[in-house]
């Protein structure tokens, strides 16, 4: 047997590689290097703007060269990157290198001494991932996030008006309406949405353990915390000003821990929906040319809600063992989160993945309301519920002297189907109000939705 040629390991590398690349733009070894000239170059420019060291502020003109580094940063500098860190057995101090020769290229060798001064590599690294995480969950996974719950707020408002039993512990259960339920997951969403929107991205730039030591050592009369704030701010993002060696990455633990959150509520989701098309309540659309089944030519299967079950559940754990291991450094620094920050990609390459099969499949769905009806009307025990509490307060209220309602219902309804004309012969010989007796012969299991409809109409 032969070899096979180089593959990739990962089905986010192979098979899964068009949906999931522009994360690669971002949380890709490359964007993250990108990332670190970018951060290399703006330090630069900051001392030289602070006229630091005798230096004086570059020419517009210097600064868009030097910025251009960066800005058309390509196969060309990640090729030269590999080659330099082959030999320094070091990523950033490669980055440094980099900056440094192209420095020399555009005759500013008169500040290369300057390139990385006072910084250890976390204070690069923190403000590169602080970069590429943030511009890949604003510019890449927020956007699908949001598709999909605008696309389920679009199904919700459809179908806010469509009875559908409930069923609680999997039991037929009080109606609702499937725009209702939908609904439900919508606002469970924004409510998350919200929270990821508001997290801070943080980056710290003190030095070798967050003291500015060489910094005072070389400049003793600088401001150097409100050097390093004002330049961490400038490329929008939060200054940590109390660190170790590394930035703590509390703020990674918070944003993984949400949209954890987020990917939790997703997979009720996707298993709702999934359960949903089972009982018969969605019908699936086919797709021309597609194949439900290698032997059963019938079936449309529910692959969609499946894989983004299964995607879910590994982002879910990558997230998980994200949090946890980046909330620890022993003392002041380890190397444990610098491997464990190169799967953050892989973790929002699965979420990514499943947030693309949710709006795929829900956008191949179409309810089939006459097959709630028809569950509804099968249902009419469901009943029982209004008429003990109609009873409770007719004996409340002195128009009736019936002993325990519930007690006489549950008789009546508990484990067995009841139809139509059995609840309305029931209903008949209640002694209760003539009013509220023919509130409860007006009543079907399809009109007892209570406030659904509202409810879905009035918070979406």
């Amino acid at each position: 047997m032969t070899a096979l040629p180089v593959q990739p390991l990962s089905p986010l590398d192979g098979r899964y590689q068009a949906t999931v690349s522009p994360l690669g733009e971002h949380l890709s070894e490359a964007g993250l290097n990108r990332a670190r000239v970018e951060v290399e170059i703006e330090w630069l420019i900051t001392l030289t703007n602070n006229s630091l060291f005798g230096t004086t502020p570059l020419s517009q003109d210097e600064k868009q060269k030097l910025r251009a580094v960066y800005l058309t940063f390509g196969q060309a500098e990640i090729d030269w990157l590999a080659d330099k860190e082959a030999v320094t057995r070091h990523d950033v101090k490669a980055v440094e290198y980099l900056v440094r020769d192209r420095l020399s290229a555009l005759g500013l060798d008169r500040i290369a001494e300057l390139t990385h001064f006072g910084c250890t590599s976390e204070d690069v690294n923190s403000a590169s991932y602080a970069l590429t995480v943030k511009r890949a969950v604003t510019q890449v996974w927020l956007p699908k996030f949001r598709a999909v719950i605008a696309k389920l707020r679009e199904l919700a408002l459809a179908h806010a008006d469509a009875p559908m039993l409930s069923r609680t512990h999997g039991q037929p259960a009080t109606p609702t309406t499937m725009g209702k339920e939908i609904g439900v997951f919508v606002w469970r969403l924004e409510r998350v949405l919200e929270q990821i929107e508001r997290v801070e991205y943080l980056a710290k730039f003190s030095g070798a353990t967050g003291t500015w030591s060489a910094h005072l050592a070389a400049a003793p009369n600088v401001a150097w915390p409100t050097v390093a704030r004002e330049f961490i701010e400038s490329m929008d993002l939060t200054f940590n000003p109390l660190t170790t060696q590394i930035e703590s990455h509390d703020w990674q633990v918070e944003l993984y821990d949400r949209v954890r959150h987020a990917g939790g509520i997703l997979h009720n989701l996707a298993t709702d929906i999934w359960t949903y098309i089972s009982l018969g309540y969605f019908a699936q659309i086919p797709v021309a040319g597609a194949t439900g089944s290698s032997t059963m030519p019938h079936k449309i299967n529910p692959i969609r809600f499946e894989n983004a079950e299964a995607n879910l559940e590994l982002s879910a754990a990558l997230l998980a063992s994200l949090g946890q291991t980046l909330v620890t450094s022993r003392l002041q620094r380890d190397l444990t989160d610098s491997t464990t920050q190169r799967n953050i990609g892989v973790a929002f390459g699965h979420s990514i993945l499943a947030l693309d099969n949710l709006t795929r499949g829900l956008g191949e769905i179409s309810l089939s309301r006459d097959v709630l009806l028809a569950d509804l009307d099968t249902n009419w025990e469901v009943l029982g519920e209004a008429i003990q509490t109609v009873v409770r307060a007719e004996v409340t209220a002195g128009r009736s002297t019936i002993e325990d309602p519930y007690a006489l219902l549950k008789e009546l309804t508990r484990g067995r189907r009841v139809g139509a004309a059995d609840l309305a012969e029931f209903v008949q010989g209640l002694e209760i109000g003539e009013e509220a007796k023919q509130r409860l012969l007006a009543l079907t299991p399809a009109t007892y939705t209570g406030l659904a409809e509202q409810l879905t109409r009035s918070k979406l």
